[in-house]
């Protein structure tokens, strides 16, 4: 843990010259940084689209021939079904959800409120992996009766329900959490019933909620790749067919163009959910009195039952899976077994990619932390070049709306790349073709893929902390880079921990904006999966997931602990130095 320093130490010292001439350097090689690895590969894409293998340009043409081509539009078709049937259900199902742990007196609220993220700890290929088990031509239901037909739309909704449940639940809560009750007793004295109560406060109050809560569950499913790769069967959607057209076919250019019919729904929403931002008025004022939630033993009993039967289903897919992973031959021999975690004799590199993953998601986490929160620091802090620091919060932001596949078919695009042609018939070699093929360009990729919503995370925290700070050292010649050594980075460690954890976890998940770019020699342990399902080999699959969601919740019991005592320090150290 750092030591804080006291404040009369910290504004006691004068700063050097030439503070403005750095800021405007570091502020320099952040945006540098973003336009290299975020906007200029996203033109690649935009540009290969338009061309064909040779790079001679097309218009069109790419876009005629998928559209015209049956087989290719259908994909587009079912991709737009399953996002919009999987956020219809995934939003309905977390409302009643998040409705039941924030307006209701049950008990466990802490558990359900905790069990239903669990989710977010697995790769997507585990949540149908673990239809496979359930539903499958030998699933544990299949086998009492239950026949869905897993392999196509249903099993990929009901994979991806599972997959962006979690984060509608979030959005929910948190709209549900904010409400002045002062309208609940104006209604009540109105002689409004509950029903009615629920139609005209509280609904109104939670639809930025509910909208958001379906555009981000929209744009995940429309965008996931695990589970269509694992339960889609032949029921093609657009994550897929990008994976044939540049690993099955070579055909890069026809990939970029399905890449940009990926991209434009997500962009869409994402505007979307800019414009509802802005609209959206302030809901709590000064005067505003927190929700108080009132025992009722019916709707508490119904709400219990209700989380409970969520709670087993996620507890129950995940549970199978690892159930799967410890014994013989599913669902034939059911004696305990650790074999399956050996990896041997298994499609995907065995417990290497295990291991790879592990070192990876650290390299995320710690080049993602460093450089997110430095940026951020120089975008919301600084008070210098305002025009290139709205620049640098636009590019942070844009990879919110940019899938992975997306960003790994970029990567591949400009990385690759030998050289740049210039105006002039200058031909400018590439520099950073020496990352393509490297396990540096995973780290890089993963930085970029995960980087919004941990600068914004950033920023959040910033905007709490009072800019007198900056004011007072700057008027008394203190640098900018001495406030945010001893004062800034101090106070954020909490935030900064949880950016760091947000990128190991999802690093340890993603597939989407790795599986074009991985080296031959180095595959990742969400990769193998992918192998080992595609081979068969479903029980070392399984057991290779359970190895991630292991490691996931080991982390983030560390994290917890850590960042537990780092508050208490932190309040500590504000206590005596008065701030």
């Amino acid at each position: 843990m750092p030591s804080f320093p006291s404040g009369a130490k910290l504004l006691g010292r004068k700063g050097v010259s030439g503070t403005g001439l750095m800021e405007g350097a570091f502020l320099l090689c952040a945006v540098s940084a973003l336009v290299l690895f975020v906007f200029a590969p996203l033109c690649e894409v935009f540009w290969r689209a338009f061309t064909d293998s040779r790079g001679n340009w097309i218009a069109g043409a790419n876009f005629v021939t998928y559209f015209s081509t049956p087989y290719l539009f259908s994909s587009f078709l079912n991709t737009l079904y399953v996002a919009t049937v999987t956020a219809l259900w995934s939003v309905t199902l977390a409302f009643g959800y998040a409705y039941a742990v924030c307006r209701t007196d049950m008990p466990l609220r802490s558990f359900f409120r905790h069990v239903v993220f669990l989710p977010l700890f697995a790769p997507t290929m585990m949540h149908g992996i673990g239809m496979v088990y359930l539903f499958g031509n030998k699933g544990l239901l299949t086998a009492l009766g239950l026949r869905i037909g897993l392999y196509g739309p249903v099993g990929i909704i009901l994979s991806e329900i599972v997959y962006t449940f979690p984060q509608a639940f979030l959005i929910l809560l948190i709209s549900l959490s904010t409400a002045d009750f002062r309208l609940y007793e104006a209604a009540e004295s109105l002689g409004a019933g509950s029903l009615r109560k629920f139609r005209t406060v509280t609904l109104p109050g939670v639809k930025y909620g509910l909208a958001n809560a379906f555009i981000v569950s929209f744009i995940l499913a429309f965008t996931d790749f695990g589970a269509p790769k694992v339960v889609g069967g032949n029921y093609n959607v657009l994550a897929t067919d990008i994976y044939k057209q540049v690993i099955g076919q070579q055909n890069f250019s026809m990939g970029a163009a399905v890449g940009i019919l990926l991209l434009l729904p997500a962009v869409a929403a994402f505007c979307i959910e800019q414009y509802m931002r802005r609209q959206q008025g302030g809901v709590i004022n000064a005067r505003a009195v927190p929700y108080r939630v009132r025992s009722h033993k019916m709707r508490d009993a119904v709400a219990f039952l209700y989380c409970s039967a969520v709670a087993f289903c996620i507890v129950g897919l995940l549970g199978v899976v690892a159930f799967a992973a410890l014994v013989k031959v599913w669902p034939y021999t059911l004696s305990p077994t650790l074999d399956h975690f050996s990896f041997r004799y298994v499609a995907g590199n065995g417990l290497e990619t295990y291991l790879n993953s592990i070192a990876v998601a650290a390299a995320s986490a710690v080049a993602g932390t460093l450089f997110v929160f430095c940026a951020a620091y120089l975008f919301e802090k600084t008070r210098r070049f305002t025009p290139v620091r709205r620049v640098g919060r636009f590019l942070a932001l844009l990879p919110l709306a940019l899938p992975g596949l997306v960003i790994g078919l970029a990567y591949i695009f400009f990385f690759n790349r030998t050289a740049f042609p210039l105006p002039g018939g200058i031909v400018l070699p590439n520099p950073f073709r020496g990352l393509y093929g490297s396990a540096a360009i995973l780290v890089l990729a993963n930085v970029v893929h995960f980087l919004s919503v941990a600068f914004l995370t950033a920023t959040t925290a910033l905007r709490k902390l009072d800019d007198e700070f900056e004011q007072v050292g700057e008027s008394l010649g203190v640098p900018f880079y001495r406030i945010f050594t001893a004062v800034t980075v101090p106070m954020c460690l909490p935030a900064i921990f949880e950016i760091a954890l947000y990128f190991f976890v999802n690093a340890m998940v993603t597939i989407s904006a790795v599986v074009f770019l991985y080296p031959p020699g180095f595959k990742l342990a969400s990769v193998a999966i992918v192998n080992m399902t595609d081979a068969g080999d479903i029980a070392p699959a399984a057991a290779m997931s359970v190895l991630i969601v292991l490691t996931n919740i080991a982390v983030r019991a560390v994290f917890e602990g850590v960042t537990g005592s780092v508050r208490r320090r932190t309040a500590v150290w504000m206590r005596s130095e008065g701030v």
